[in-house]
């Protein structure tokens, strides 16, 4: 058990340390804090008492502190922190660099849950429709496209890992399947939720049917790959940003683009799926990245 008495009573074991409190008011932090940090590994004394139990601190140790201190505020992980801390210690900019990566994330984050709190209070409400009228929905034709594919039985959680992994590796293969000619999509073949494995098929278009089928083969075993041609069909599509890609906010762009095709009563001619146009590691929060698509016919078809 810690002694009740980890205060500035005791005297320093040597010159140049101070006792808890002393270095509590250098560092504007509370003595409770700094055994809290201490605890955590954040900032261990410099020297504790055998006999007392107390500790005591280094004057160069105030910058630690107060570094904790401010860390803790942007509510980041212990293991973070700790991150931070040391790679402070031998390089700032680098831990400067850590710093931004966090809170990068952190944004990415508050942006997606900003969406969903919209769509849960539209829902809840009973507003589900003027939720759906933020998403405006089109149609274009889009042509036959041979495309080499990935499919994959996978649940929602497992997404965000699988398909960038398996269109980055399906892109690696472009200039052997004779370049590309469109942008990558993704195509739900059944639901995908928590109990719902799908499956989910990733493509990529390419110009050379046989190198495609030749590279597909030879891939099969280990990634379930193919080669196939895509009908020309007409899609209707709603474009989305990195941020209500998330899932569920992605729900509300479905519903909306399902809603609207209820009302033109248009039947779906196929599976759904996402569109990706642009580069997703560079797009921000708010970038539009994403294509939410249903087919609803086969091309061509007449204005």
């Amino acid at each position: 058990m810690e002694p009740v008495t980890d205060t500035t009573d005791a005297l320093p074991p040597a010159e140049g340390l101070l006792t808890i409190g002393a270095f509590a008011a250098r560092a504007r932090l509370s003595p409770k804090a700094l055994r809290l940090y201490d605890r955590l590994g954040l900032l261990r004394p410099a020297h504790v008492d055998d006999t007392t139990g107390y500790r005591y601190y280094r004057v160069a140790q105030v910058e630690r502190a107060r570094l904790v201190f401010l860390l803790r505020g942007l509510d980041m992980p212990l293991a973070r922190i700790a991150e931070v801390v040391e790679r402070q210690e031998t390089d700032g900019q680098a831990a400067a660099d850590l710093v931004s990566a966090y809170w990068a994330d952190v944004e990415e984050r508050l942006a997606g849950q900003r969406t969903l709190a919209h769509y849960l209070r539209g829902r809840l409400s009973g507003r589900s429709s003027e939720l759906y009228a933020t998403f405006e929905v089109h149609t274009v034709d889009v042509p036959e496209q041979w495309v080499i594919t990935e499919k994959r039985h996978t649940l929602v959680e497992e997404l965000p890992v699988w398909i960038p992994a398996s269109l980055g590796r399906l892109e690696a293969a472009e200039e052997a399947c004779g370049g590309t000619t469109g942008v990558p999509f993704v195509v739900y073949h059944a639901e995908v939720s928590q109990e719902s494995d799908g499956p989910v098929e990733s493509c990529v278009p390419v110009a050379d049917p046989e190198a495609a089928r030749s590279w597909a083969a030879r891939h099969a075993r280990a990634w379930n790959t193919t080669a196939r041609l895509e009908p020309a069909h007409r899609i209707a599509y709603t474009r989305i940003t990195k941020a209500q890609v998330a899932n569920p906010q992605i729900h509300a762009a479905y519903e909306a683009v399902e809603a609207w095709l209820t009302n033109q009563n248009l039947p779906y001619a196929g599976p759904c799926r996402e569109i990706y146009f642009t580069d997703w590691d560079d797009a921000g929060p708010e970038d539009e990245v994403c294509d939410v698509a249903f087919p609803i016919a086969p091309y061509p078809i007449a204005p």
